[in-house]
């Protein structure tokens, strides 16, 4: 009985269970026109990438923004470990964002472009474990152009609709 169960203990071990946290910004291509994007490592406390990992985040609200020299994520939400005690985070904090020194110096210096800001548009855990964001350049829009951004996606809608049929 001890040996079936160190060995059903050990195939529990050998599995890996790969699953994929992807959060997206959905409403972030819909506001900004995107010019750049380039991918940005977080500075993360334990209990916060343990909630990462059971997709417990919002970046709708998130945004980007300098202090002294060094990128922060502003307003991105990850709920609080449920399992963390006195330990848990603060759900909506400053965040770090790791990126190469040219990488930071080439977006401070569009930034300063009237209209220009820094978005997120996509949180997710990489193959190695690590958390990283998808960070974009972007430029908001104006109210046509998102009327004309309606209008082409209603098209190809119905376009797809007519060749279904077909």
């Amino acid at each position: 009985m001890c040996g079936i169960f160190v060995y059903y203990r050990n195939e529990i071990l050998d599995m890996k269970i790969e699953k994929t946290v992807n959060i997206f910004n959905k409403r972030a291509r819909f506001e900004y026109e995107i010019m750049e994007e380039f991918e940005a490592g977080m500075v993360l406390t334990g209990t916060e990438i343990k909630s990462l990992r059971s997709s417990k985040a919002s970046i709708t609200e998130a945004f980007c923004q300098f202090i002294d020299g060094e990128l922060y994520i502003i307003n991105m939400m990850i709920d609080e470990y449920k399992l963390g005690t006195f330990y848990n985070h603060k759900t909506k904090r400053e965040r770090k964002l790791l990126l190469h020194k040219r990488e930071l110096l080439k977006l401070e210096k569009k930034l300063k472009d009237a209209g220009n800001t820094i978005i997120p548009l996509k949180l997710y855990i990489n193959d190695r474990g690590r958390a990283k964001v998808l960070i974009a350049l972007g430029k908001g829009k104006k109210l046509f152009d998102k009327r004309e951004a309606i209008k082409d996606r209603e098209s190809k809608r119905s376009l797809d609709r007519i060749l279904k049929k077909s």
